[in-house]
């Protein structure tokens, strides 16, 4: 009897590009235990690389035959769908000093210049890469937080007015507890409703302080629309409950 493996990690994917196949063989050598990572020989087949699948962080060297490096990362940049996503520009040492200004102008988020220390490209590159989860963390919360308030329609559930008692039945209710009774029936559902709520302002609270934690860019603002939907939940909680 075979035993059942467990699913494997989503693995996080980094996209590196250049014409020179030996600059791919290096760069996949010292990011390889970081993520997946993914070869791109031209800027053409960078972009449709990034249009097939998500990348966490794009490495791109700047001097390549054809659409080079900027070219490429103002395209990157130009798409709805992958103008979020960090780019890390590769060049020579012999270049234009006017190179790195060029890249930030163009929407990257670093430049580095070739040899560079292997240690630092790692740790750079696992900064976007922590930020790329926290993010999609962030998002996955969100959704299910949306969920639950979509379940009633954001709204506590309002029970139909019952008709007004006649005598006969006001008469048969001294002395009984059915108010109590019905109650109780709403409060389970209050407070299941109040503790899955409470499940989420919690996670909200722990994806705040990994996004405060991260030194990527924009995870202080990540992290103030955690917030915003903490105190979103904790209003909620409060109309739930009076």
């Amino acid at each position: 009897m075979t035993a059942t493996q467990p699913a494997a990690p989503e693995t996080t994917s980094i996209l590196i590009v250049d014409d020179m196949e030996e600059n791919l063989v290096a760069l996949e050598a010292v990011l390889g235990s970081l993520g997946h990572v993914v070869r791109a020989h031209s800027g053409e087949e960078a972009l449709k690389a990034m249009l097939r699948q998500e990348f966490a962080v794009v490495l791109i060297d700047v001097l390549m035959p054809g659409m080079n490096g900027f070219e490429t990362a103002a395209n990157i940049k130009g798409l709805d769908q992958t103008k979020d996503v960090p780019i890390i520009l590769l060049t020579g040492a012999a270049v234009d000093p006017n190179y790195a200004y060029r890249g930030y102008t163009v929407g990257a988020a670093d430049f580095l210049i070739k040899p560079f220390d292997p240690w630092l490209l790692r740790t750079k590159v696992n900064v976007f890469l922590d930020l790329f989860r926290k993010n999609r963390q962030l998002t996955d919360q969100s959704e299910q937080l949306k969920r639950l308030l979509t379940a009633d329609g954001g709204r506590p559930t309002v029970t139909p007015s019952a008709p007004p008692p006649t005598c006969a039945s006001t008469e048969r209710s001294y002395g009984t507890d059915d108010k109590d009774t019905t109650d109780s029936a709403e409060r389970p559902a209050l407070a299941d409703d109040t503790g899955r709520l409470s499940e989420v302002v919690g996670q909200l609270a722990q994806a705040e302080l990994l996004l405060r934690d991260a030194n990527g860019p924009g995870g202080a603002d990540l992290a103030d629309r955690v917030v915003e939907l903490e105190q979103a939940v904790g209003r909620l909680m409060t109309e739930r409950e009076t």
